[in-house]
C-alpha cells in the first residue's frame, strides 16, 4: 500500500520537527502511545516469528524466518532507543498495549506452518497500513522513524510464494486459509479499535485536535483504504477476501 506520506504536502504538526511539535503535551502523549504500541508490536512479532520457525518444514525456511525475526528485533531496538531519547521509560510506554496484543496473538494462534505465514502477512500488513496512515500526520522526526521501522522484512514475498505453492499442490488448502485470513482481519480491527478507545491521546490524534486533517469521515476513509489493501493482498496469496 502506498504511503499517504508520499502524496501529502505537510501542514501544521506534520510540517514541524519533534522539538516544536512536542511542546503540545497532548501531542507528546499521543506519540509516546504510538511508539509504545509499535515497540511492543515489534517485540511480539520477533517472538512470534522465532516461534513460527519451529513449525518450518525445511532448514531453509527456518533460517528465513530467523532472519525476519532478527529484523523485527532491530526495529524494536530503534523504537526503544527513541522512547528513551525523549525521556520516556520504554517498558512503561509499551505496557498499556501488551494485553490487547497478547490477547490477539492468543486468540489467533496458528495451528500449522501455513496459518502462521498467513497470520504474519495479513496481520502485520494491516498494522503497517494503519501506522503509515497515521505517520502522514506526525512531526517530521517521528514520521521518519515510524516509516523506517515499517520497512518490509521480506515476509510478504516469502509468505506469498509459500502459500501459493501450497494451494497449487492442494487446492483445498485455499478455502481453509481464506476463512483463517478473514478471522484475522476481524480480530485485528477489533483489537485496534479497543486500543484506540482506551487511549485518549491516541483517539484524539485520529479524530482531530492533535493531528491536522483527521476527522471522523477521514477515519472512515482510512479504514476503507486499509480494507482495500487487505483484499489485494488476499488476491496475491491466491485467496478470496
Amino acid at each position: 500500500m502506498e504511503s499517504p506520506d508520499n502524496a501529502t504536502e505537510h501542514t501544521g504538526i506534520a510540517a514541524q520537527d519533534w522539538a516544536a511539535a512536542s511542546a503540545d503535551p497532548q501531542y507528546r502523549a499521543a506519540v509516546v502511545d504510538l511508539l509504545g504500541a509499535l515497540a511492543y508490536g515489534e517485540l511480539a512479532a520477533f517472538e512470534r516469528l522465532a516461534e513460527d520457525a519451529k513449525l518450518a518444514p525445511t532448514l531453509g525456511d527456518k533460517a528465513e524466518l530467523a532472519k525476519m525475526a532478527s529484523a523485527e528485533f532491530h526495529h524494536f531496538e530503534r523504537l526503544r532507543d527513541r522512547l528513551a531519547a525523549i525521556d520516556t521509560e520504554p517498558t512503561e510506554a509499551m505496557a498499556p498495549f501488551a494485553r490487547a496484543l497478547d490477547d490477539f496473538h492468543r486468540q489467533t494462534a496458528p495451528s500449522d506452518w501455513l496459518e502462521g505465514l498467513v497470520k504474519a502477512y495479513v496481520g502485520d500488513s494491516i498494522a503497517s497500513d494503519f501506522y503509515r496512515e497515521v505517520a502522514a500526520r506526525l512531526d517530521g522526526d517521528t514520521r521518519a522513524l515510524v516509516l523506517a521501522v515499517l520497512d518490509d522484512t521480506g515476509h510478504g514475498n516469502f509468505a506469498v510464494e509459500k502459500v501459493r505453492a501450497a494451494i497449487e499442490a492442494d487446492p483445498r488448502v485455499g478455502g481453509r486459509l481464506a476463512l483463517w485470513a478473514r478471522r484475522l482481519m476481524g480480530e485485528a480491527l477489533s483489537q485496534a479499535q479497543r486500543v484506540v478507545a482506551e487511549r485518549d491521546a491516541l483517539s484524539t490524534m485520529l479524530v482531530g485536535g492533535v493531528a491536522d486533517g483527521f476527522d471522523l469521515a477521514a477515519v472512515g476513509e482510512m479504514f476503507s483504504r486499509i480494507t482495500k489493501a487487505h483484499t489485494k493482498r488476499m488476491a496475491a496469496l491466491g485467496l478470496a477476501a
